[in-house]
């Protein structure tokens, strides 16, 4: 550093004030970055084709031959002569879901009983590959909260969780990761819809 300020001839005071500049991110490069530091797996897609692809790519690395999957919007995802879908719930079953949003502030994901019907996270498998949308993209949980009101208008879904860790680190204890001690793998596919 001090190579460079010899070379620019910067003062000292001027150098420390840019250091302190705070870095401002658009709503996806914070999301992708605190989701990513948090350990989970980020596939983005500009395309459905290059959806399927990633989902055929992640069930070979993982030698995964079946699926839990409740939406049947996903199904056009999967190659269903290679790889057997379910719509019961199983542990050991690798979960392909959408979600509700993307919390860009924290890098989590927020569920509701779309998603989950009545089953906590916990009762869910450890592996979980989620389907989402740029659109889905909001600044924090409260941004998310009154997103899916306004979605819902007359039918409030219930059962509201967020995946908060994509590793083994400890769960903070609040509302929103009720049950949610045991999401370690999750892949995320992001299409571009805007």
């Amino acid at each position: 550093m001090d190579f460079l300020k010899k070379l620019f001839n910067l003062p000292i005071k001027e150098t420390q004030e840019i250091q302190r500049q705070e870095v401002k991110l658009s709503l996806d490069d914070l999301f992708v970055h605190n989701f990513i530091d948090k350990g989970g797996k980020f596939l983005y897609c500009q395309k459905q084709a290059e959806v399927k692809e990633n989902i055929a790519k992640i069930l070979i690395e993982n030698n995964w031959k079946e699926l839990f999957v409740r939406n049947d919007d996903l199904l056009k995802f999967i190659n269903s002569k290679n790889i057997k879908t379910t719509k019961t719930n199983s542990k050991s079953l690798p979960f392909l879901t959408t979600c509700e949003h993307l919390i860009s502030d924290h890098g989590d994901i927020l569920f509701s009983s779309n998603q989950l019907k009545s089953t906590k996270l916990s009762e869910l498998s450890e592996n979980f590959i989620v389907f989402a949308t740029t659109s889905q993209l909001v600044k924090n949980t409260g941004e998310g909260l009154t997103g899916i009101k306004t979605n819902a208008k007359n039918n409030l879904p219930t059962n509201i969780s967020a995946v908060k860790n994509y590793s083994t680190q400890k769960n903070e204890d609040n509302f929103l990761n009720y049950g949610n001690s045991n999401t370690k793998n999750l892949y995320l596919l992001l299409l571009e819809d805007l």
